[in-house]
């Protein structure tokens, strides 16, 4: 039965366990609700006298969707303080184990939607009826005959036993190798597949976002850890745009180096493979049509379709590379940049040794281009000369120590002199 929204109890069994007399006596009340799903709950409440002898008890189902332990507890609540009213009681100490419920009805604290507040007020609106009433808190071991009452009924609902409730343990923390960060729960954490390495969520997507801008090969972000990390396993913590941009470098890296050709259309600049190009076009010779803005292209020559024109004619009439390409190359020579030789991508080294490592994994000297084991400038690890101020050369530096020293002497003479 639903009433408004609001649970209802239903059908409760009432039990007189020996006829009593109301006295101005003070007794005790215990109530508990259980829920065991979002639609299947019940309450149980025993009313005991001044021997703590059991003189009354009831228990029933709580109907309704989406039920509460808060809102089964109340409920359970609501419905022993009526029945101890109904019978006469004046004097009543109300025995409760869950914390939420004590805050509520000694107003330290306030509720939080309509179902609660409107239960609240129903159980504040029974007490006035009594002369006196007292709440205490107490531990689960106490309200064990109201538990198994609440428990019978649900039991019978449903025929599967109800395990006792249990104050759930703190989840373990773990504390993120780069942040530092040790209140991060332990089920929390990132763990790369192939190394067990843990790192918290936001230091492994910050990770990934720098590797992707760069062009890096995505690794574990554990110090000098070569596993590699998968698309799989992290697109749930990455933003659409990350994982649009990993799944297109990862077609990047499908397609070898000396096999790739780029859409010359400024507005599409579309990553293709020349051999399925070549696949799935009819046409004889170089000219392909681009897969995703269509446009016909030279994949010889890796510029727009040059209509009647062979690639060796067109190589002859246009010597000089393209209007980006030239402009590319002047950036390129302005900030020291530097071409791998081996899949033409740009590199620019700010500090450290003069030996670099493309992201192709192809290793050279950044001073004058050649393999890295051909090269001796990597053996001091100097840094690449900065081309606003060049180092004086060794001579020129002698030279200038000694005018130094002897302006410096030439100062002291004249000085004593004096």
């Amino acid at each position: 039965m639903i009433s408004g929204g609001f649970s209802t109890v239903d059908g409760p069994k009432i039990s007189l366990e020996k006829p009593f007399r109301i006295g101005p006596y003070l007794y005790s009340l215990y109530s508990k609700g259980l829920v065991r799903d979002d639609s299947l709950a019940g309450f149980g409440v025993a009313i005991c006298g001044q021997k703590d002898d059991v003189l009354f008890q009831m228990k029933g189902p709580i109907h309704g969707y989406n039920i509460t332990v808060l809102e089964a507890e109340l409920t359970a609540l609501k419905r022993g303080l009526k029945e101890a009213a109904d019978l006469g009681i004046n004097h009543i100490t109300i025995y409760c184990d869950y914390h939420p419920i004590h805050e509520l009805v000694t107003g330290r604290s306030m509720p939080k939607d309509n179902k609660t507040a409107v239960l609240i007020n129903d159980v504040q609106r029974i007490r006035e009826r009594f002369a006196s009433s007292f709440l205490i808190l107490v531990s689960g071991d106490s309200m064990k005959y109201a538990y198994k009452l609440a428990k019978e009924i649900i039991v019978s609902e449903i025929s599967i036993s109800v395990d006792p409730p249990r104050k759930a343990k703190p989840a373990p923390k773990s504390t993120c190798p780069i942040c530092f960060d040790d209140d991060t729960n332990a089920d929390q954490m990132f763990t790369v597949d192939k190394c067990r390495h843990r790192f918290c969520s936001q230091c492994v997507k910050r990770h990934i976002e720098v590797r992707l801008l760069d062009g890096s090969v995505m690794r574990c972000p554990h110090y000098r850890c070569k596993s590699k990390l998968a698309l799989n396993s992290c697109a749930s913590m990455l933003t659409p745009k990350l994982n649009a941009l990993w799944q297109e470098r990862i077609k990047e890296d499908l397609i070898p180096y000396a096999d790739r050709v780029y859409c010359p259309n400024p507005k599409c600049s579309a990553l293709m493979s020349k051999t399925e190009l070549s696949k799935s076009s009819k046409e004889a010779g170089y000219r392909r049509c681009c897969s995703k803005c269509g446009e016909h292209l030279c994949t010889n020559c890796k510029v727009p379709w040059h209509e009647n024109l062979a690639c060796k004619d067109y190589k002859m009439l246009h010597p000089s590379p393209t209007e980006n390409d030239g402009k590319l190359k002047a950036l390129a020579n302005q900030k020291m940049w530097r071409q791998c030789g081996n899949c033409q991508h740009m590199i620019e080294l700010s500090k450290g040794c003069v030996i670099v490592i493309c992201r192709c994994g192809h290793d050279f000297c950044y001073r004058c281009g050649a393999k890295a084991k051909s090269c001796r400038h990597g053996l001091g690890h100097g840094h690449p000369p900065s081309p606003l101020q060049p180092p004086p050369p060794p001579s020129q530096l002698g030279v200038w120590i000694l005018i130094c020293v002897v302006c410096i002497f030439v100062i002291l003479l004249i000085y004593f002199y004096k």
